[in-house]
């Protein structure tokens, strides 16, 4: 059994030794049994010294493996060119901004492994701790979420979410367009109209301020919701 980690890299200079050492650092096993894993990174043309720092601190890593955008894509880009290297049985989606917590893999992982699902979303509107932020970002996840299952017909509470987690194989069948964070709408609908069965657990969210660093806005939501209509209907 291996998991395959695939880390979506833009402007993370601040948090990307630490990411890659907590992933690193995280011990999985089942059933008494060791899983391999490794980390794939897809730096997206990061102009803040990350794709430098990458260079640097990878060789460190036997377990992990870096990529290259010429250009800036999108995180959605960033995640196809990971996808077309992973190796593994299971996939994680990690953020590289410490907002998730690499810790909470087993509990991710746990449906899959025993068999019940074929993919699993990390809610953090499940009763999971977390930092106390912006309310209006929790008011637009939560639409997103809805208008998504109202045209998915499941029961997510958090669609929007980093962490997914999936059967390697699942990969196949879906064939991801969007480059930018129309990437969770989409998967979720593709995931949806294909059958597969879909598990969510909770998971802590220790979300950072646009000071600290973050990057989705209004813009991205706007997006999301053409994405949430489109690839209902269409592939």
């Amino acid at each position: 059994m291996k998991v395959s980690v695939v880390i979506p890299v833009y402007n993370e200079i601040n948090t990307i030794d630490e990411i890659i050492s907590r992933v690193s650092a995280v011990e999985l096993a089942w059933a008494g049994q060791p899983i391999e894993k490794e980390i794939i990174l897809v730096d997206d043309a990061s102009t803040d010294g990350s794709h430098e720092r990458l260079q640097a601190i990878i060789p460190q890593y036997e377990e992990a493996r870096v990529y290259y955008h010429a250009v800036n894509q999108g995180k959605g880009a960033a995640l196809r060119s990971g996808f077309s290297h992973v190796t593994g049985d299971i996939v994680i989606i990690q953020d590289a901004d410490l907002e998730y917590d690499p810790r909470e893999y087993m509990v991710l992982l746990e449906s899959i492994l025993d068999g019940r699902a074929d993919v699993v979303f990390g809610s953090r509107f499940l009763g999971g701790p977390h930092r106390v932020l912006y309310f209006w970002h929790s008011v637009g996840n939560r639409f997103l979420t809805l208008l998504s299952n109202m045209l998915t017909n499941l029961n997510l509470t958090d669609m929007e979410t980093c962490y997914k987690v999936f059967r390697s194989e699942v990969l196949q069948s879906l064939n991801i367009k969007s480059s930018r964070f129309g990437f969770e709408p989409e998967f979720t609908a593709k995931v949806a109209k294909r059958g597969f069965r879909i598990y969510e657990v909770p998971i802590s969210y220790s979300g950072r301020s646009y000071n600290e660093g973050k990057k989705i806005t209004w813009r991205d939501g706007i997006v999301a919701i053409i994405t949430i209509f489109r690839f209902r209907f269409f592939n």
